[in-house]
């Protein structure tokens, strides 16, 4: 899962990217509407998370510009103010989800996963192929009776080959989603990853390259 925070709070915008990232998501972090806009716009997220009150344009404004931009992200507003209308007029704007502050890191994480899988098609919980498992919710994997010990890129793209069940999977498109902007568009990251996760899930091989296309499971 790739998320945008938009927080002009540096202190509880890289808080929160940092607890995020410990549940094995890719998280880029801007401290303004301006910034947070151009980068919605310009990276495929799963979901952002809005603040509302923001220096250079305000939450409002950004949350309308995307929705009329169709972005697909799923957006999750986050403001200080709590009252019935602040949380109308949010939803209103075209936001899928309102959190008031202070709120629990726990809920704003399942907060989060819930709007991730409503923006994906129906996922089971467990992903098999063959003697291959991957539990998506508690960010394990086996394959037979044996543990894998993934590091988080090598989960995050076995869980994005084995959820495009078959499909050949770009070296691009597994980048956009596993990586945040700080990686390297030209970096062999992907190629290097793959090739730790093949050594770990041992014979026979189940990661297929396809050529010009990518990689499949």
């Amino acid at each position: 899962m790739r998320v945008l925070v938009i927080e002009d709070d540096k202190e509880m915008a890289e808080t929160v990217a940092v607890g995020l990232r410990r549940a094995q998501m890719a998280v880029d972090v801007a401290l303004d509407g301006v910034t947070g806009l151009d980068r919605a716009l310009l990276h495929d997220y799963d979901v952002i998370v809005l603040d509302r009150d923001l220096p250079g344009m305000h939450g409002d404004e950004v949350c309308g510009k995307l929705v009329a931009a169709q972005c697909r992200s799923r957006m999750l507003m986050l403001t200080a103010a709590a009252g019935m209308d602040d949380l109308v007029d949010g939803l209103g704007l075209g936001a899928d989800d309102y959190l008031p502050k202070p709120f629990d890191f726990p809920v704003l994480l399942a907060r989060i996963g819930a709007l991730f899988r409503r923006a994906q098609p129906a996922i089971p919980p467990i992903l098999r192929h063959g003697d291959l498992a991957v539990d998506t919710a508690q960010r394990r994997a086996w394959r037979a009776d044996r543990f894998l010990d993934l590091a988080p890129k090598e989960f995050g793209v076995l869980e994005v080959l084995l959820a495009a069940q078959g499909r050949a999977v770009s070296a691009e498109e597994l980048l956009d989603r596993v990586w945040d902007e700080a990686a390297d568009p030209f970096t062999n990251a992907v190629k290097i990853t793959v090739s730790r996760l093949r050594s770990k899930l041992g014979d026979p091989p189940v990661i297929q390259t396809v050529a010009r296309s990518g990689y499949r499971i």
